[in-house]
């Protein structure tokens, strides 16, 4: 947080930008994945089966992410305010927003930050989702290039 902005806010344009992004390519990448599960299913093949649950996984990620971020785009100066003055008992000192990991952090006077308007579960939901989407991505191409050799 720079010091002559202590009450600096997530940048508008970009929350917008990853919104638009992110809405195009989850319908997109469950398109993908679940049509990838039925080929895999029809010709019996695992390494498809794989690529697909990782589009899914993909999926499911960005399409939390993208929910988070829509509680920041929904969040206006006023409804932040009355969440940083609950969380904090009104001793505000300045606010530490962050896209990774997705937050509207509050800084308290003693150096506490709390976090508000992303919904606590967010979070924790997106690093397991990110976890599992890795793992099945490295897990499809590594069958894969065992199927090409």
């Amino acid at each position: 947080m720079p010091a002559d902005q202590p009450f600096a806010r997530h940048d508008g344009t970009v929350i917008l930008l990853m919104l638009l992004i992110g809405l195009l390519a989850t319908p997109g990448l469950i398109f993908y994945g679940v049509r990838g599960l039925l080929r895999a299913k029809a010709a019996a093949s695992r390494a498809a089966a794989l690529v697909a649950a990782s589009a899914l996984a993909w999926a499911m990620t960005i399409g939390l992410y993208v929910w988070g971020l829509l509680y920041l785009f929904m969040a206006d100066d006023y409804s932040e305010a009355r969440a940083c003055d609950a969380a904090l008992d009104g001793r505000v000192v300045g606010y530490s927003p962050s896209f990774v990991p997705l937050r509207f952090g509050c800084l308290g006077p003693d150096g506490r930050t709390a976090s508000v308007v992303v919904p606590s579960y967010v979070n924790p939901v997106l690093a397991v989702l990110v976890v599992c989407a890795v793992t099945l991505t490295v897990f499809a191409i590594v069958r894969s290039k065992e199927r090409t050799t």
